[in-house]
């Protein structure tokens, strides 16, 4: 059982690896070193001391500004930081203190920053799929062999519904409606949370978009056929299934067995 001070330290290192993923989510994309130089303010390019660098904290501190210019700070900052940092919690309350902590938590930090890189830039890095899928793969069949089938089964159907989807869509829109990023990105996902979490994470996901996406639609600011990043809603799918999939599950197979 998990006590306060457990829950405390987990926010605590999440907001530290939240800082790391700000890093992962500026650099990645632009293709520079994850590991150095160290941050800069990207108005005035003058190094971030490490007193002026901690998470949230330094933020509220500075009252949104740069030290030395008195640039405004962005508020993705601290917002990644506090999301990394209550996914963790989340999880470890969902889950307790268990490896099924250590795996969900490992693809909810993969989930972050491609939701933000993919939204920024309509892309989803290989090097985070990959990264994610090997994770996936490796923490399965170190701990949990027995879902080896379970994950296969996952990796395939999630890719080939997909692709699926990408061809239809191509067929509709006489475009390229979905990317092979987003068939990566599911593959990925797919190692982790097997072939029922794949199909009601993107439907979770579909449901999500559509919500979203039916203010602007309606307002006109978007049209059926422009490319919207499905990576942030593939993500939220995920982690809803995390939080509430079982019981969805459950619901439904009671529903159908009456």
């Amino acid at each position: 059982m998990m006590t306060l001070s457990m829950y405390i330290l987990i926010g605590i290192l999440g907001l530290g690896i939240g800082s790391f993923l700000n890093v992962v989510i500026y650099r990645l994309p632009k293709g520079l070193s994850l590991l150095g130089p160290r941050s800069l303010c990207p108005s005035c390019n003058s190094v971030i001391r490490c007193y002026d660098n901690i998470p949230v904290l330094s933020f509220v501190l500075l009252r949104r500004k740069c030290r030395q210019c008195g640039a405004l700070i962005s508020w993705r900052y601290p917002l990644v930081e506090l999301l990394t940092a209550l996914m963790l919690i989340v999880m470890a309350v969902r889950y307790g203190w268990g490896i099924e902590f250590l795996k969900f938590s490992v693809l909810c930090l993969v989930l972050l920053p491609i939701s933000f890189i993919d939204w920024d830039e309509k892309i989803i890095p290989n090097r985070l799929t990959f990264s994610g899928f090997i994770a996936g793969i490796a923490i399965t069949l170190i701990f949990q062999i027995e879902l080896w089938l379970s994950m296969l089964l996952g990796m395939t159907a999630g890719g080939l519904f997909m692709i699926g989807l990408m061809v239809l869509g191509k067929l509709i829109f006489k475009k390229d409606a979905m990317g092979m990023g987003d068939v990566k990105f599911i593959i990925m996902i797919g190692t982790y949370v097997g072939v029922a979490g794949v199909f009601i994470s993107i439907y979770l996901a579909a449901v999500t978009a559509l919500v979203i996406l039916a203010i602007p639609l309606i307002l006109k600011k978007i049209k059926f056929g422009d490319q919207i990043p499905f990576g942030p809603f593939l993500a939220i799918g995920t982690i809803v299934y995390l939080l509430v999939g079982t019981d969805l599950i459950h619901w439904y197979r009671n529903l159908v067995m009456g």
